[in-house]
């Protein structure tokens, strides 16, 4: 939850490509914004289906706000001339929740290991190049409940940190769902903390 270090993160937020060309080899890059590992493995078959016909799908993606998650596949090409390569670059572009492709045609010509990394490297560059790069704030989401009385004890809190919320429930008892950035959670909490007969439950980061 609240933390000192950044509360921002970047990302790309559409789908993109990037092409490279050498001896022959086609190198076809794919950018994409990724949420989880499932949208991962879909988006890595329905390029592979695509693209039945090519020789490799080498791929690399990043998730979470600190690039924590991380993995690359070479798909067959000598080990750390491809995957790496890609993933690299999401990381001298400090990317978060991003995935690449590069899709390779082979053009009958080896290329060696210096011209597969720089192939790689290269059309991976570009379809970020391509793409738009954005910052975001890190918010933490929670939901608070509390009975009527606490109600504008809650509502002040709410205005004082400028909190958005996403939903609630004014039935017998209450409950805000709201969300605030990271670096002011720790705050809010334990303004919420301090009233009496109200709980308040963390959802998720995102």
């Amino acid at each position: 939850m609240g933390n000192n270090q950044s509360d921002t993160y970047k990302t790309i937020t559409k789908k993109s490509t990037g092409l490279f060309k050498d001896k022959g080899s086609k190198f076809i890059a794919l950018a994409f914004p990724v949420q989880d590992e499932d949208q991962i493995k879909e988006i890595l078959d329905e390029v592979k289906k695509s693209y039945h016909d090519a020789r490799h799908h080498c791929y690399a993606w990043v998730l979470g706000y600190n690039q924590e998650q991380h993995k690359f596949n070479d798909d067959g090409e000598p080990s750390g001339t491809a995957g790496k390569p890609i993933w690299g670059q999401l990381r001298s572009y400090e990317l978060c929740h991003a995935l690449i492709v590069v899709i390779r045609y082979f053009g009958g010509t080896k290329l060696g290991v210096r011209g597969l990394i720089n192939a790689y490297k290269g059309a991976a560059r570009e379809a970020i190049e391509n793409n738009k790069i954005v910052t975001k704030t890190i918010r933490d989401y929670y939901s608070v409940y509390f009975e009527y009385p606490a109600m504008n004890d809650v509502m002040r809190i709410m205005k004082e940190f400028d909190l958005p919320q996403s939903a609630h429930d004014f039935g017998m008892s209450c409950r805000i769902d709201f969300s605030v950035r990271q670096k002011e959670a720790d705050r809010v909490v334990e303004q919420i903390n301090l009233l009496r007969d109200v709980t308040i439950k963390f959802l998720r980061t995102r």
